[in-house]
């Protein structure tokens, strides 16, 4: 797999946890991922967010059709081996990383907290990391409604 972090500031430890689980898928290709401007902190929290984009590997497929409705011909399409819904049952199996908190045919959400409390502090704080995983080079997915 082809992993690029250079947009990535290393900061979230359930991001680390799930490009650990996607070296291991075989299904993909390339992973890319991101830190998104809304990351911030405060005294009380910090909230880390970051997205994956995913590229799945392909495979070659013969699909026979007719041309102009007489002369029939053999034409090969290009398909992922695995899409985001495939992608959300293998990561669901992981025991690190569980089902998505949300999820669509286009993208999964993981939403994790956990209460840090550094030594020799009285007060805490709360981490709380989003992060979201699309597939690469799929555009957005309109439903009728959105014209």
């Amino acid at each position: 797999m082809d992993l690029d972090t250079t947009r990535w500031s290393g900061e979230g430890v359930f991001t680390q946890t799930l490009i650990d689980a996607f070296q291991r898928l075989d299904q993909v290709a390339r992973l890319r991922v991101e830190d998104v401007p809304s990351s911030r902190s405060d005294v009380e929290y910090n909230f880390i967010s970051n997205e994956l984009f995913v590229a799945f590997r392909t495979r070659d497929r013969a699909v026979r059709a007719k041309w102009l409705g007489l002369l029939p011909v053999t034409r090969t399409l290009t398909e992922p081996v695995m899409r985001v819904t495939d992608l959300e049952r293998a990561l669901s199996e992981v025991e690190a990383v569980g089902p998505p908190d949300y999820a669509d045919e286009g993208m999964l959400q993981y939403l994790r907290t956990e209460r840090i409390v550094p030594p020799y502090q009285t007060r805490g704080y709360k981490l709380v990391e989003l992060v979201r995983i699309y597939e690469a080079g799929v555009g957005p997915r309109r439903t009728q409604d959105d014209g």
